[in-house]
């Protein structure tokens, strides 16, 4: 059994916020057990107590996920003063305290990003020794000779010396290679492209461990993931 402030209820399972809950319950717009919540501290037992805000009843998430497709010119963080981040593109409908994206992707990447509010997954999941793979697609200035999967197989060494872990690289035709590393460092694939005399013109990731991008999103959309399919990331 598990129980928490009905404010602190409403602003985990809405987009409201812990201020915005509190007018709410004053207003008389929330029922705890089919009668009008009286206070914002009373305690909500979240597996047995229902709850409704405006006539619609609240189901209990200790954790949601979201799969997004970020596009260009969004940044991958939860507030920004002068760039459009990845959690104002979330719709209204989606929206509660706690979300932040698992793993950043750059300003000018596009792909797979996932957003959630479950702190143990995001930090296993981005944890050096959980080894988890990410899949991307680069764009290349030009077509990549027949050495590149060799020389991430054995581990390139980046401009500052830095030695990347072994890593894949299969070129797909029309200058585009397919990228998969199991690190995180700044940059990354950029800076490994670069340690080969390419330059990244374009660079999406496709896949984290065993979840794929779905291709049918188009940029900027959002498709909830159920608990499991978040848990794909370790495959």
């Amino acid at each position: 059994m598990m129980k928490e402030r009905l404010d602190k209820f409403l602003s985990s399972q809405t987009a409201l916020s812990r201020k915005e809950a509190q007018k709410a319950i004053k207003e008389k717009r929330v029922l705890l057990n089919g009668t009008v919540a009286r206070a914002a501290d009373t305690k909500v037992d979240t597996e047995s107590d229902t709850v409704s805000l405006d006539g619609q009843p609240l189901t209990y998430q200790q954790y949601v996920y979201y799969m997004m497709d970020k596009p260009e010119g969004v940044v991958s963080a939860t507030k920004d003063r002068e760039e459009r981040t990845a959690l104002d593109l979330l719709p209204p409908e989606l929206r509660r305290d706690g979300l932040f994206p698992a793993g950043r992707l750059d300003k000018d990447t596009t792909g797979l990003l996932l957003i959630t509010d479950d702190g143990d997954l995001a930090h296993r999941m981005l944890s050096p020794k959980k080894h988890v793979k990410k899949r991307y697609i680069a764009t290349l200035d030009r077509e990549p000779d027949d050495s590149i999967a060799s020389a991430f197989e054995a581990g390139i060494v980046l401009g500052d010396g830095t030695v990347c872990k072994s890593g894949q690289a299969e070129a797909l035709g029309d200058r585009r290679v397919a990228a998969v590393i199991s690190e995180g460092k700044y940059h990354q694939v950029k800076r490994m492209f670069a340690a080969l005399g390419y330059h990244v013109e374009a660079l999406r990731r496709v896949q984290i461990g065993g979840l794929a991008l779905d291709e049918g999103l188009k940029p900027g959309e959002v498709r909830v993931l159920t608990a499991e399919e978040a848990q794909r990331v370790f495959d």
